[in-house]
């Protein structure tokens, strides 16, 4: 029976990632990359804890694997996740995932896509240059000129688009 108040899982990995950022991307410094993202999920019956790492002119294996084996070592040493998990560690990719403030911050006038939990004019996917956010709203501009805004809880994924 689900309690009172929501998701019980969904509120487990929050504070699972709230708790290992800092550590973590105190760990992506000392190794010449930043910490673009993290997640913790469980995916076919496991738990994973990604983590996106990224640099000037991109990240390599040898970066994935440097930050792999020190973030190991500091999450042995601090223990702050609860249950067993993989730790994975990538790059965000051409087509990342915008997620955070300083996300839209960084890539304004960028070609994006964006999915809506719900349709909008009978669309639920819009692409377009990205002119930012403001107060929980992001604003596109389409190819035809048409500037459109969407509440930020109103988008279930936003992701830079490389193709037209």
């Amino acid at each position: 029976m689900p309690e009172p108040g929501g998701n019980t899982a969904a509120k487990r990995r929050k504070p699972v990632v709230e708790t290992v950022e800092p550590l973590l991307a105190e760990v992506a410094s000392t190794q010449n990359v930043t910490l673009y993202d993290l997640e913790y999920v469980k995916e076919g019956g496991e738990r994973i804890l990604r983590l996106y790492i990224d640099k000037d002119g991109g990240v390599d294996l040898n970066d994935c694997e440097r930050v792999s084996r020190a973030a190991e070592a500091v999450l042995d040493e601090h223990d702050p996740v609860p249950d067993a998990y993989i730790l994975e560690v990538s790059s965000p990719g051409i087509e990342r995932r915008l997620r955070k403030d300083e996300h839209f911050a960084r890539y304004a006038g960028e070609r994006v896509e964006l999915r809506l939990f719900k349709p909008v004019d009978g669309q639920k996917k819009f692409r377009g240059l990205l002119g930012g956010m403001k107060e929980g709203v992001i604003t596109i501009t389409d190819s035809d000129g048409v500037t459109r805004s969407f509440g930020r809880k109103d988008i279930s994924v936003c992701r830079l688009s490389v193709f037209e």
